[in-house]
C-alpha cells in the first residue's frame, strides 16, 4: 500500500536529514518503526503526510507512493483526501474546541454525512470515556483522553493508513496499554493499516506484524517482530537486556561496529 523508495530529506537545505531511506508498509498490517531520537522517525511521517514544508524540509530525492501513485510532490489536504492521516506528537488537539468539534474536524473531507454518524459512534465504541465528555472543551482532558481524541478524530478521515507518532508519550503504564490494545482492535476489525513510531520497543512489537530500526537517517534492520526482539542490539539499546554492558565505552564500540549490517 504505502512505500518509501530511497528517500532524502533535507532541512534548511542544508541539514540531511533522511539517507535514502526505504520501506514498504503492507495494505491492513501494522508496521512499527523504531530508533533512538534523531533518527528520522517523524521525519519519515511528515514526508508522507505532506508536513515538511512547515518546517522548512523537502524530499529532494526518491519516492513516496500510495498504491502506486506518487504522493510527495501533494499538498498534505490532497494527501488526506487519499487516505493518509497522521496523528502528530503530543497529540495537537484544538484545545478551544469540544470533544465533538474535535472529533467533526477529523471528517471535514467527507461529504457521506449517514456514514460519517457511523464512525462518530464507531470512535465513541472504542473510546466510551469520549462520549461522557462531548462538550467538554479538549483542552481539559487528561493526556490520556486527548490521545484517544486524536485517535478518534483521525478514524473520522476514514483513512487507509494512520501515521502514529508516539502515542505512548507522556502517559501512566496502564493506559497506555489500554490504548495499544484499541490500536489493535481497529487494526482487526476495520482492517486500517497503521505506521507505528514509539519509544516503547516492547509494546510497539507486541502489536505490530512487522518493524524496522532506523539509525542516522536510514533503515538498520528490518524483520518480523520475533526476529527483531532477538537480535542482541535491540536487546541492549531498546528493550532492556541483552550480552553487552550498557555504558558509554559500549555505545562508543556499538556505533563503531554497526553489527545491525552483520
Amino acid at each position: 500500500m504505502l512505500s518509501l523508495k530511497n528517500v532524502e530529506v533535507i532541512y534548511d537545505d542544508v541539514i540531511l536529514v533522511l539517507k535514502g531511506l526505504s520501506l514498504e508498509v503492507p495494505k491492513g498490517k501494522i508496521v512499527a518503526l523504531l530508533g533512538p531520537n534523531g533518527a528520522g522517525k517523524s521525519t519519515t511521517l511528515k514526508a508522507i503526510s505532506g508536513l515538511l514544508a512547515s518546517e522548512e524540509g523537502e524530499v529532494t530525492d526518491g519516492r513516496i507512493e500510495l498504491d502506486g501513485q506518487r504522493i510527495d510532490d501533494l499538498a498534505p489536504e490532497k494527501i488526506v483526501r487519499l487516505g493518509v492521516f497522521q496523528v502528530m506528537e503530543g497529540r495537537r488537539v484544538f484545545e478551544d474546541l469540544t470533544v465533538d468539534e474535535n472529533i467533526s474536524m477529523g471528517g471535514y473531507v467527507r461529504t457521506d454525512r449517514a456514514e460519517l454518524r457511523r464512525t462518530r459512534d464507531l470512535c465513541f465504541t472504542y473510546f466510551p470515556q469520549l462520549q461522557r465528555l462531548r462538550k467538554r472543551l479538549a483542552g481539559y482532558l487528561s493526556g490520556g483522553e486527548q490521545q484517544m481524541l486524536a485517535i478518534s478524530r483521525a478514524l473520522m478521515a476514514k483513512p487507509q493508513v494512520i501515521l502514529l507518532d508516539e502515542p505512548s508519550l507522556g502517559l501512566a503504564p496502564k493506559l497506555v496499554q489500554e490504548i495499544f490494545g484499541i490500536i489493535q482492535r481497529i487494526n482487526e476489525e476495520e482492517k486500517t493499516t497503521f505506521l507505528l513510531v514509539e519509544q516503547n520497543a516492547n509494546l510497539a512489537l507486541a502489536i505490530a506484524h512487522f518493524a524496522y530500526i532506523m539509525e542516522g537517517g536510514h533503515v538498520v534492520l528490518e524483520g518480523d517482530p520475533e526476529k527483531v526482539k532477538s537480535n542482541e542490539d535491540v536487546k541492549e539499546f531498546y528493550l532492556g537486556g541483552g550480552a553487552h554492558e550498557r555504558n558509554y565505552r559500549a555505545v562508543k564500540s556499538y556505533r563503531r561496529r554497526k553489527r545491525w549490517l552483520s
